[in-house]
């Protein structure tokens, strides 16, 4: 097979290869070929190497602003959590200060209830002992009109002397509180 081969090639050098083209249509070829390939070099490629040049910039300026934004995002959480948790210590402050505020509150109006209640206390005993006075000073004089009374109508006569009449009711009386009550 091998010398098959070289034998149709031996006989082929002389006879031009229909399959190959003429050198000039090489050469003009190859003309058109450069001349294309440096108006693609110096006009296309540069044109093409800006648009992916400006495609990679505008994706760089959207990971810059994803990248920012992230770290705005980031900044804007911790802001919150730091106000949340400011919030929160002054609502507990706040708690704080209105529990001690209505502690305070309740103390004083209990202090001013006793000292209210004292107070009626007071007035009621002066009261009770004003009128127990008053009844002890009506109930001398009543028992020591009846006591006159009663002289009077024992001895016969009536006892003119007011002195001595409030002597004798004022022994009978003294001796009747020196009496243990029953």
């Amino acid at each position: 097979m091998l010398g098959t081969l070289v034998s149709l090639v031996a006989k082929a050098g002389d006879t031009p290869n229909p399959m190959l083209p003429e050198t000039y249509d090489i050469v003009w070829s190859a003309i058109i070929f450069l001349v294309i390939l440096v108006v693609v070099v110096k006009v296309a490629l540069p044109k093409y190497n800006g648009l992916v040049q400006e495609r990679a910039d505008k994706l760089q300026e959207g990971l810059d602003a994803t990248a920012k934004a992230q770290a705005d995002s980031a900044a804007a959480a911790q802001r919150i959590e730091s106000e949340l948790r400011d919030a929160k210590e002054e609502a507990a402050q706040i708690r704080n200060k209105a529990n001690a505020q209505a502690e305070d509150i309740v103390s004083r109006a209990t202090e001013r209830a006793d000292q209210e209640a004292k107070r009626i206390i007071e007035q009621a005993q002066r009261q009770i002992a004003a009128e127990r006075a008053a009844a002890e000073a009506s109930l001398r004089q009543d028992v020591g009109d009846l006591a006159t009374q009663l002289a009077e109508k024992i001895v016969g006569e009536q006892l003119k002397d007011e002195a001595l009449s409030s002597r004798v009711v004022d022994r009978f009386l003294d001796e009747l509180e020196a009496q243990p009550v029953a």
